[in-house]
């Protein structure tokens, strides 16, 4: 990315030959590494018996160091808020704890839990918590947040590994765990069993919280419930609404026997834990099988089994076991699972054998098997801790001939926004399927009605009915309805409760493991209609909805990226290199299947977190996480925010640790520098003594000189001195007596931001197409900020595409302003479709930007329908932007839902408002200049809702549109002297159909049209040339309109309207826009419908762009990427460039420069003067900003006007003073982005507005 990349989210796409494609997001954004992080430390969870509970808040470096400073924590129970529920609820129960670490960097707090209501039942069951950590010195502020379950359930009881049926002489397995409220396993502790009336047991937990048991079956008949309690007998107290008491939850499974016409059964035996995936395992599978459903004489059955993973079948075999017919046949049987790291993570075994009777016995099991890969990869470092600049080795094992990525970066950039890391784990839940479970309603073997017409009536209504006859099989029955029951039996509506779902046949053993069978064997479970199935309306009670209790260390975005220095037998060491991504490289493992890396640690004091993955011939591999971590025991730290304006005072703040055990006297100084100078502050000493385990911190107060990235150089020295430091003498480190630091801080340039574009739309099909472009900077410009780059698109609309955020370098606060956002989505949208290049990826992102500005601009309409600049604050809404508003959001119906009575409800409005000769009278404030003037304001906007109307509906028929027209003909017949009028008009006509005023107006336009180097446009007489004029760019975007909007005219087709587009596409900025919200929005309009009607997908095309200094960049354009944005920087600024294109297809080619001005000496409309007073008593550093806004321009008072405030580096704005502007009448809105705040006003009058602006110190 060039330095110039816009901020904000990128996508990155990766995708494979056979289609496959992959996406990652990441940021570009200012930022400053968090120092430290801030963690807090909560129970994992707080129950309705505890009476206290401990809070701890701690603060470490991210070399593992401590953090001395401030804290403050609010502790909450948040109340649940009903919106239904007017009556009273209840408040948040929060309290504020101000404490102060202690040397392990912690504080304390034992908080009293009786004071949260923990009998309530109207809170939330969490308590929240936010904490901040002050660092002493530095004043920087870092956040951590942390959240614990609350829980009223003392202990839970829960069945594990039990099957939903049982095989009768064959004992049921199962286990039961025990969780206490923090959801850890209960240990040593007695759980009771109890299966039926008959049966009981006492078991014990382990270590894990479970108890096994098994049960024999061989007198169980039917179903059987099983109960699992913490507790011998029930205790139950009476119910308070609205108030919790302990809970211990026990557990109830209910079982159904197993079906088997001849009682014979199979049973695959659980497993202990996962199965290792390093060597081969076996499974046991007991059986019974009865010898007299055996061939006579017959010695061998044999059974079948499969194995499957992730939704294939991997292995299968046949198990021959000895049998004798006549008795009983009971034993054991194993099979063998290879390769277990490819049966990952789930081996779905099914055994199974045919009896000779066609019965079929079986049964299936999921194994869990650890998470492993065929690559084995690790990593690891030579130590775990080394001296900044030392040299280290890193190991890396895989596969032999595996080629592997390696990564290591700074820890303090995981903190600032953790990454998705690479594990196994997430290896494996990228697979598509895991395992297989049950069928699609495609192969699901339905059989409807198996027992109709018999229907099973609700009992608590008897009725007689008479003898049905059972149904032929092959015959779907007609349903018999008695005639004397048929009353009785609508209003009993007859109960059918649906097909086995019990899992106590054959069928669903395969079922369960999504294996399809086709057989003639006997695998269902027969149904019995005398049964009315209540057995199907048990639910397993397993009480497994306990509240999952979990302590968060939410970290905040904060972490250390201190700087760090190496202890080298050199008196100095000088730290220069402080990357955040530290190794980032392809390695390839030889043939031993080993490789050491060595490498350099940089200077940044810090934890580098590294890790690796492999591929090979055997497949992928991942490694676990490793660390390094660079320290060293006596080393400065510099404090910087991320860049200042050259000419800003800032305060520059090295820290100085001590991690030695015995104290030293430290010096430190800042170097000078021609690129900035600094004073002393006030008061402040710079040698200090400095014992084991303390930091102290050092300020200067720099003015940088120089733009760009300027280094800092802050030297920490200790002294050889017989002063003592305490009651010891001051010592000097064995190695790096001096540590010296030099961090590179960015300055950007003073005044204010200005761009200047060069586009050139090449069309070399009939021979190379050439610009030449010169860059020149204005007599008057900040030296050193210009800055210049060539990009180029192969698509007229891909440079809006590409910045359709921000297509103007203007806020977007207002309802006009808004609309930009939302209007060129349509367009873009609809070339796209029109030409097939529509993807869903662009979709989603325009789509995206609809729905949002939809959303933003209907917070600007009124009750009546209208639309205005500012909603409700208005008094009334506008004509024109009603309109505008009311003619987008027909256009985006195609592709997000739009009520159709905010269209519906914004034409009546207009409609109300058509005067007796139809035209239509202006109401509300109007920011449209083009609409002012010239032949009426009236006919303009007259114009303007007309075509909204048709651009709508088409319909030139309607009342109110003919109505219109009759007022525009009339305008027509008469003189027409405003240009911005006649090409509106023009386009107007084209839209209605009306072909004779439509060629009379194109006719009249092109005889005042302006032809310069095969480009052509309208002028307006009265323009300042200062810059772009924006009705320029509208007028000749209209005129484009009406030509492309009707029938092809004589001597005015696409070569004709060629040169209009060759004209717009020079105009436009870096982003795509043009100067203000309509042109940018007309011209894209009548620039997409051009590209639509000339879209071609044919040839590919060279750019070669050359300078006079040397430069020779190629660029190559075709169909596959037409739409992607390539851009160069240019480093010759001013300059001379030739662009040429060479091939058949036109490009849009832009070299865009960007400089800085300072304030203009001459007459300027408005007088600006601003005054500070600061607040320096306070914890936290204040400004007051006071700014006086004047006009002094020709007229009473201004149009809309936006005040735009820079805030000074560190500096953002106090929430307080926020809503003190929005409450002054005067101001409309009020934006905060990103080191600016954007005020908006109706206008300024010459007596001028005062705004008042509290600024605080921001915390890095």
């Amino acid at each position: 990315m060039i330095p110039e990349a816009a901020q904000g989210t990128y996508i990155i796409s990766a995708s494979t030959d056979k289609g496959e494609q992959i996406s990652h997001s990441f940021d570009i954004k200012e930022y400053v590494l968090p120092k430290y992080e801030v963690k807090v430390h909560l129970p994992s969870v707080i129950t309705i018996l505890d009476q206290e509970a401990t809070l701890k808040i701690c603060g470490k470096y991210t070399y593992g160091k401590p953090v001395i400073g401030s804290v403050k924590a609010v502790f909450c129970r948040n109340a649940i808020r009903f919106y239904w529920y007017s009556l009273t609820q209840e408040n948040d129960l929060c309290k504020t704890y101000l404490l102060t670490t202690d040397k392990t960097g912690c504080a304390s707090q034992i908080m009293n839990m009786t004071e949260f209501s923990l009998n309530k039942s109207m809170y939330d069951d969490s308590f929240d918590v936010n904490a901040e950590i002050e660092e002493y010195g530095t004043g920087v502020v870092l956040k951590g947040s942390g959240r614990t379950s609350f829980s009223s359930h003392i202990r839970t009881v829960t069945f594990e590994d039990v099957p939903a049926a049982y095989k009768p002489g064959i004992p049921f397995e199962g286990k039961v765990k025990v969780v206490g409220p923090d959801n850890k396993p209960v240990v040593n502790e007695p759980v009771y069993l109890f299966a039926g009336e008959s049966q009981n047991a006492t078991l014990t937990t382990n270590s894990f919280g479970m108890a096994s048991f098994s049960l024999d079956t061989s007198l169980w008949k039917d179903s059987v419930n099983l109960k699992a309690s913490s507790k011998k007998t029930d205790e139950n107290e009476p119910y308070v609404p609205n108030v919790r008491r302990p809970e211990y939850r026990s557990a109830h499974h209910h079982v159904t026997a197993f079906y088997s016409k001849s009682s014979s059964f199979l049973k695959l035996m659980q497993v202990s834990g996962k199965i290792s995936c390093d060597e081969d395992a076996t499974v046991r599978a007991q059986y019974i099988i009865q010898g007299e459903e055996l061939n006579k004489g017959q010695e061998v059955l044999d059974f079948f089994y499969l194995v499957m993973s992730r939704g294939g079948i991997v292995q299968h075999g046949r198990v021959p076991v000895n049998v004798k017919a006549g008795s009983v046949n009971k034993g054991e049987l194993t099979i063998s699972l290879r390769q277990v790291t490819d049966l990952s993570p789930f081996a779905q075994v099914v055994v199974y054998t045919v009896m000779p009777s066609g019965e079929a016995v079986a049964d299936s099991q999921d194994f869990p098997v650890q998470l492993c890969l065929n690559n084995k990869v690790s990593l690891k470092f030579s130590s775990v801790q080394n001296l900044p600049a030392e040299k280290t080795t890193l190991s890396l094992q895989a596969q032999p001939r595996s080629i592997c990525s390696v990564r290591a970066i700074d820890q303090s950039v995981l903190l600032l926004r953790s990454e998705q890391e690479l594990t196994v784990d997430y290896v494996y839940s990228q697979l598509p399927l895991q395992k297989l479970s049950g069928y699609s309603y495609e192969v699901e073997d339905s059989e409807p009605y198996p027992c109709f017409p018999l229907p099973v009536p609700e009992p608590e209504i008897e009725l007689e009915l008479e003898p049905v006859p059972e149904p032929e099989p092959e015959l779907e029955p007609e349903p018999e309805i008695v005639p004397d029951a048929q009353a009785a039996r609508r209003a009993a509506r007859s109960i059918y409760f649906g097909p086995n779902n019990l899992k106590n046949d054959v069928y669903s053993i395969f079922k369960e493991i999504g294996i399809k069978i086709v057989t003639n064997s006997d695998v269902k479970k027969p149904y019995d209609c005398r049964d009315r199935g209540y057995d199907r309306l048990y639910y397993d009670m397993d009480r497994v909805d306990s509240p999952v209790p979990m302590a968060f260390n939410m970290m905040p975005q904060s972490s250390g990226g201190v700087l760090k220095g190496k202890d080298e037998e050199k008196k100095e060491i000088v730290r220069t290199f402080f990357p955040e991504t530290w190794i980032w490289d392809l390695v390839t493992v030889g043939d031993s299947g080993s490789v050491d890396v060595e490498k350099k640690v940089p200077d940044t004091i810090t934890k580098w977190a590294a890790g690796a993955f492999c591929v090979s011939s055997v497949g992928f591999g991942v490694s676990p996480n490793v660390g390094l971590i660079a320290f060293q025991p006596f080393f400065v730290s510099l404090t910087l925010p991320y860049s200042v304006i050259r000419g800003e005072v800032f305060t520059l703040k090295a820290t100085v640790f001590n991690y030695l055990s015995k104290c030293i006297m430290v010096k430190v100084t800042l170097a000078d520098s021609d690129s900035y100078t600094f004073r002393d502050c006030d008061g402040c000493q710079y040698s200090v003594c400095l014992c084991g385990e303390e930091s102290r911190t050092f300020s200067w107060i720099v003015t940088p000189t120089a733009l760009g990235k300027v280094d800092l150089k802050v030297s920490a020295e200790a002294l050889r001195t017989d002063v003592l430091c305490g009651n010891e003498v001051a010592t000097v480190p064995d190695m790096g007596q001096i540590d010296t630091v030099i961090r590179t801080l960015l300055v950007e340039a003073e005044g204010t931001p200005q761009m200047v574009s060069h586009n050139a739309l090449l069309c070399p099909s009939e021979g190379p197409a050439e610009k030449k472009i010169s860059l020149l900077l204005p007599e008057m410009f900040v030296v050193g900020s210009a800055r210049a780059s060539v990009s180029v698109l192969g698509d007229l609309m891909g440079r809006a595409m590409k910045n359709l955020d921000k297509l103007l370098a203007m806020p977007y606060g207002c309802g006009e302003q808004n609309m930009v956002l939302f209007a060129p989505n349509i367009f873009i949208l609809n070339y796209l479709k029109s030409t097939g290049q529509l993807t869903q990826e662009i979709q989603d992102r325009a789509t995206r930007f609809l729905e949002s500005g939809y959303q933003r601009e209907l917070t600007y309409k009124h009750d009546d329908g209208s639309y205005s600049a500012f909603g409700k604050s208005d008094v009334s809404g506008n004509t024109w932007l009603t309109s505008f508003v009311m003619k987008s959001f027909g256009g985006a119906r195609p592709y997000i839902f739009v009520n159709p009575s905010h269209i519906k409800d914004a034409r009546r409005w207009l409609s109300r408002h058509q005067r007796p000769d139809g035209c239509i009278r202006s109401v509300g404030k109007l920011f449209h200049n083009g609409m002012k003037g010239g032949v009426s304001d009236d006919v303009s906007l007259t114009a303007y809702i007309t075509t909204a109307m048709l651009e709508l509906d088409a319909n030139a028929t309607d009342p109110v549109v003919q109505n219109c027209l009759r007022c525009l003909k009339e305008a027509v017949a008469g003189q027409l002297d405003n240009l911005y009028t006649t090409a509106l008009l023009s386009y107007t006509f084209s839209l209605a159909g009306d072909e004779e005023m439509r060629s009379k107006l194109i006719t009249l336009l092109h005889r005042k049209s302006s032809t310069q180097g095969g480009t052509r446009h309208w002028d307006r007489a009265v323009a300042s040339r200062k810059g772009l004029d924006s009705l320029e760019v509208e007028i000749t975007s209209y005129v484009l309109l009406a030509l492309l909007s009707g029938p092809a005219m004589p001597e005015f087709g696409l070569d004709y309207s060629s040169g209009i587009v060759r004209w717009l596409a020079q105009q436009q900025n870096p982003y795509g826009g043009f100067s203000s919200t309509q042109d940018t929005v007309v011209a894209l309009q009548a620039l997409a419908k051009y590209g639509a009607a000339t879209y071609s997908v044919e040839g590919s095309t060279t750019v070669t762009v050359t300078s006079l200094g040397g430069l020779n960049k190629e660029f190559t354009v075709d169909q596959s990427n037409r739409l992607l944005y390539q851009e160069e920087k240019l480093s010759e600024v001013p300059g001379e460039y030739t662009i040429q294109a060479q091939g058949q297809s036109c490009v849009l080619a832009q070299i865009s420069m960007h400089y800085n001005v300072p304030p203009p000496p001459d007459f300027s409309a408005f007088n600006i003067s601003s005054n500070i007073m600061a607040k320096c008593n306070t914890s936290r550093p204040q400004l007051i900003l006071f700014v006086d806004v004047r006009y002094q321009g020709r007229r009473e008072e201004t149009n809309m006007v936006i005040i735009n405030i820079k805030l000074l580096s560190g500096y953002i704005l106090d929430k307080s003073s926020l809503k003190l502007l929005k409450s002054d009448s005067s101001v409309k809105r009020v934006d905060v982005e990103e080191g600016f705040i954007n005020i908006y006003l109706d206008g300024v009058r010459r007596s001028g507005v005062f705004i008042l602006v509290f600024l605080n110190k921001s915390s890095l």
